[in-house]
């Protein structure tokens, strides 16, 4: 499994947690490390996006895949 499948997997569990309050991501890339997403419907506008991306899921890829994710940023 590739590291871009191994990270969507992981997103597609937290998934449910974005829809619940209205928004969603999309795994754009994963580069050297670094995982791009979109974060699209009430996630996209939200002021608690930046929490939802560092506190959340990069929190989350970087305990299920040590060594394996250095950052998570979003892109647009």
């Amino acid at each position: 499994m590739s590291l871009f499948e191994e990270v969507q997997k992981i997103i597609d569990q937290l998934r449910p947690f974005l829809q619940r309050d209205g928004g969603d991501c999309e795994l754009v890339d994963v580069e050297d490390g670094i995982v791009k997403l979109r974060l699209m419907g009430a996630c996209g506008a939200c002021p608690s996006s930046t929490i939802t991306l560092k506190a959340g899921i990069e929190r989350a890829l970087m305990e299920e895949l040590p060594g394996k994710i250095t950052e998570v940023q979003q892109v647009w």
